[in-house]
């Protein structure tokens, strides 16, 4: 198959491109004449320039191909212009379906996020059914992926496009030339024992089962339908020792109160918003005391379970980072 990757300079779609190539398959990457190529480095790939605002240079782009992955957006949010991230993540949604559509593509993977999908009630995980349930103006990241998949509904209701939805929870693994999962090794690096715990808790995947599974998608997923794509679930104190088990740290253990978090996350939008760089955003430090927990029992039963152990996937991504000069 001849499959298209939009973002694939990046850190999942990087991985897209390999497992297209492990599974015979030709991968053509969207990228902008700018872009960072290191991820690619040792891939076999077709160049395609443009980016996915570029209509033309999509159409282009989706000419001769049997799949599209359609993981480009922009996800670093807590950096990120809020109006260039709804026109990249909704909009760009919309050209990249519409490329597609019109080139005769068979077959959509879109990558979105699980925070597009809800947060679960106490005690609860959530499953692909559980819409998106927060403030927009609170987490404007994850209504703009439940946005982007509103995009995606209605071109598979309307137009009987084929499209497989992707909603991938925390990603690790090696690749990550960004850092935007990778903080949580950075800073437990640098801060130790003084990182504070909130009391939530996290889901987890590695890079490389989630590229597996886009693959698996493309295969056999099913029309229109979403799959989270996570490993396992831990409360924050557990992932963070783990974490500094994997660097050599001592465990963090001073506790973030649940109640002090809305005000903490106040004064986090205070300093970002007069310019203050910080490794942490008001979103992320609002929902740390929620267990954001979600049932993978859909992706493991269709597109088949995880292969690597989230200890394994923390080892490979310190050494890799350690081994390119980031740590």
């Amino acid at each position: 198959m001849r499959a298209l990757v939009t973002g694939g300079t990046g850190f999942i779609g990087s991985h897209v491109v390999r497992a297209l190539n492990e599974g015979g398959h030709t991968a053509r990457v969207l990228h902008r004449v700018s872009s960072r190529m290191d991820a690619l480095e040792g891939l076999d790939f077709e160049s395609c320039i443009g980016d996915i605002l570029d209509e033309d240079a999509l159409r282009a782009a989706c000419e001769g191909c049997n799949w599209v992955f359609h993981v480009a957006a922009v996800a670093d949010y807590w950096q990120a212009d809020v109006s260039k991230m709804f026109a990249a993540n909704i909009e760009g949604t919309r050209r990249v379906l519409r490329a597609a559509r019109e080139a005769g593509v068979r077959r959509v993977v879109f990558t979105s996020s699980a925070a597009s999908i809800g947060v679960p009630k106490r005690n609860r995980m959530a499953d692909e059914n559980l819409a998106f349930n927060l403030n927009p103006h609170e987490f404007p990241y994850g209504y703009s992926k439940a946005m982007a998949e509103s995009v995606a509904e209605y071109a598979v209701r309307n137009y009987g496009q084929d499209i497989v939805i992707m909603n991938p929870v925390i990603v690790m693994g090696p690749g990550d030339l960004n850092m935007i999962s990778g903080r949580f090794i950075t800073e437990i690096l640098r801060l130790s024992w003084l990182v504070p715990v909130p009391p939530g808790g996290v889901g987890v995947v590695d890079v490389r089962d989630v590229a597996r599974w886009h693959i698996a998608a493309a295969e056999r997923g099913r029309q229109g339908e979403r799959y989270i794509l996570g490993s396992a679930n831990y409360m924050y104190r557990e992932w963070f020792g783990m974490v500094a088990d994997t660097v050599g740290v001592a465990r963090p253990f001073l506790p973030a109160p649940g109640f002090a978090l809305p005000l903490v996350a106040w004064l986090v939008h205070q300093l970002r918003a007069r310019g203050i760089s910080l490794p942490i955003d008001a979103d992320q430090t609002r929902l740390g005391a929620r267990k954001l927990y979600y049932d993978y029992h859909k992706v493991f039963k269709e597109l088949g379970p995880p292969q690597i152990d989230m200890n394994q996937s923390l080892r490979d991504t310190y050494e890799w980072y350690r081994k390119n000069g980031y740590i």
